[in-house]
């Protein structure tokens, strides 16, 4: 699944660290879910992120996404712009 975040504003590198602000430690903690910032490195006012979610069934994977989805909308001072999620 792989999040692409608005951070509207934001004007560096720092700032934009702070906004994200610990999705590693938030979602990382599990152990069904690898997690890292994948593209828009470089960019001030945008990031996207990636997360490796496996499970049993593919019902508790789509639920653990959905919980994922749904931390990542109420936690990040930003805005998702796109969330896009392939089934392997």
């Amino acid at each position: 699944m792989t999040f692409t975040v608005s951070l509207p504003g934001c004007t560096s590198l720092k700032e934009k660290r702070q906004r994200i602000g610990g999705l590693h430690e938030r979602f990382g903690r599990n152990p069904a879910v690898a997690v890292c910032e994948s593209g828009e490195l470089d960019s001030h006012d945008k990031s996207e992120w990636s997360f490796v979610v496996v499970g049993m069934t593919k019902r508790e994977v789509t639920s653990l996404c959905s919980q994922i989805e749904d931390k990542l909308q109420r936690t990040v001072e930003g805005r998702v712009l796109d969330v896009r999620q392939q089934f392997l």
